[in-house]
């Protein structure tokens, strides 16, 4: 069989199940209750797996895994067990249970509604929404990005075509997020999660072989010079550049403690001895898929060249503005060392990854919007209209998304960067000390919110949009040469979450904490088993 038509049967079949999935579930889901958090009442392995799967998408798999790869060798692996560890292991453990408690006693429903309840602010509740809706679109543009990145090597589809594939992928998250809400996406999160285990494994074994075997290749890495033209560096343990190693490393797991789509998963987990379990399922869940997908984005310089003139095999891959387009690097390197019938597994391996990151996105920010910004000011606004609502606001969502995915000029992971960095950033402080500090406050909240949504705007018009007016002020940046390298949105976006730890308990300490009453009500419910 024609491995574009093996594709094309694998590619039917699982959107079939899908579909299905969503219809399965829709008979299940009655309230909002259900649609937004499945009843509360979420076991172990499919927290995990939606945790883990909403995660890591075909940003990670294509965008990241091509950049650091590309830019730190084998070091780049070192990204996928922060993630494992301080992006899995850890939030589960630190903040599964107290977001469980906590959320469920004040009848939080989202990070924003969590907020309002927990300071007692209508005020904090609509401007987190407001960030919530806003900077999850250019995270959701990225992963279609990705998407139509690989549907174009398969299929060899031109700029029309990828975006045609783009807009049928939004259609089909949207139709079974639309049916069946958190119940359908958890569900369907388990299944993309087994594909997406064996996927990366048999990804990576594949692309090593291909290279005669670890040994073998890392040797023939550290005969490669890195982008500074030293060698020795691509193969080594913590690789040319270990310092913005680290800003990936944080970026990238410290984000997920921030991150509305990834702490939700706690509001809906059935109990303490859930995430117990879940804790490990999605550490092993992370340690496999990212620290698999960075560990064969390590041998991107063993598949791919700059050079024209190169005559070893390896493919060229065109660079804008003098700079390789870091996008197109893992599925050149695919092209190369998988079997033409593997094709089929790999374009399902990214589908799965991909939509799984989507539903959970389109269904936070829809049910944000809904909750948290058109019920408070919509008299008689029952279930049946709420459900409606949110319902429309995935479509406008996806719409604006795909419109934003459609152009090509900004980087997957420039795109991501930007979202991680404005969410955790203006989040990630107020969410963590408002579980474990009393005296946190209103003020500290909104002072969080300022730098991480301030510091990610300020980076987007001084160095992304290339405003003539603000060159001057670009190139004495450049001239400093600073050595966090803050002109990349990455170490920009780690900035503001760090900013964001260290400010809220310093603000809180001279500022007047909500009252009293409200917040022993909220600690109240830790003592609960």
């Amino acid at each position: 069989m024609d491995s574009r038509v093996a594709t094309i049967v694998i590619l039917v079949l699982y959107v079939l199940i899908m579909v299905s999935i969503g219809v399965y579930t829709s008979r299940r889901t009655k309230t909002t209750n259900d649609f937004m958090l499945g009843g509360r009442n979420v076991g172990s392995w499919l927290t995990a797996f939606s945790y883990g799967t909403t995660y890591f998408s075909a940003v990670v798999f294509i965008g990241y895994a091509g950049q650091f790869g590309w830019g730190y060798g084998l070091s780049a692996s070192w990204v996928g067990i922060g993630n494992a560890i301080i992006g899995s292991l850890i939030p589960f453990f630190l903040l599964g249970r107290r977001t469980r408690l906590m959320t469920n006693h004040l009848g939080a429903k989202t990070m924003p509604d969590y907020f309002g309840k927990r300071f007692d602010s209508s005020k904090l509740k609509t401007a987190s929404a407001l960030i919530v809706f806003i900077f999850l679109i250019p995270y959701t543009a990225s992963v279609y990005n990705g998407l139509s990145r690989l549907f174009g090597m398969v299929f060899d589809l031109g700029e029309n075509g990828a975006t045609i594939i783009i807009v049928l992928m939004a259609l089909l998250s949207a139709v079974y997020v639309t049916l069946g809400g958190y119940k359908a996406t958890a569900l369907n999160d388990f299944f993309q999660g087994i594909i997406m285990l064996i996927g990366i494994a048999t990804v990576v074994a594949l692309t090593v072989q291909k290279k005669d075997g670890f040994s073998t290749a890392r040797e023939a890495l550290n005969l490669i010079p890195d982008d500074k033209g030293n060698t020795g560096t691509l193969g080594s343990l913590f690789g040319p550049d270990p310092l913005n190693l680290l800003g990936v490393v944080l970026l990238t797991s410290l984000g997920t403690w921030g991150l509305p789509q990834m702490v939700q998963k706690f509001y809906a987990i059935k109990n303490e001895d859930a995430i117990k379990k879940g804790a490990v399922i999605s550490t092993f869940f992370a340690l496999v898929v990212a620290g698999g997908s960075y560990f064969m984005g390590g041998f991107i310089r063993l598949y791919c060249t700059l050079d024209a003139n190169d005559t070893s095999g390896k493919a060229f891959i065109e660079t804008v503005n003098g700079k390789p387009v870091f996008d197109t690097m893992v599925p050149a390197l695919l092209h190369q060392a998988l079997p033409n019938l593997l094709i089929g597994l790999l374009v399902v391996l990214v589908l799965s990854a991909s939509l799984s990151t989507l539903s959970s996105l389109v269904l936070t920010s829809s049910t944000t919007l809904t909750n948290d910004l058109i019920k408070p000011r919509v008299k008689n606004f029952d279930d049946k209209k709420q459900m409606t609502a949110m319902r429309v606001f995935i479509a406008v969502f996806l719409v604006i998304s795909v419109i934003i995915a459609s152009n090509k000029n900004a980087s997957i992971s420039t795109l991501m960067s930007y979202s991680w960095g404005a969410l955790s950033g203006a989040f990630l402080g107020p969410f963590l000390y408002g579980l474990f500090l009393k005296k946190a406050s209103k003020a500290a909240c909104w002072t969080s919110f300022c730098t991480g949504v301030g510091i990610t705007l300020i980076h987007m018009f001084l160095f992304s949009f290339g405003i003539e007016a603000f060159s001057g002020i670009r190139q004495s940046v450049i001239d400093l040469g600073c050595p966090l390298n803050l002109l990349s949105p990455i170490n920009a976006g780690a900035f503001s979450m760090i900013v964001s730890i260290i400010i809220v308990p310093i603000v809180s300490s001279f500022t007047k904490a909500p009252d009293e009453k409200i917040v022993e009500d909220a600690f109240s419910s830790l003592n609960t088993k």
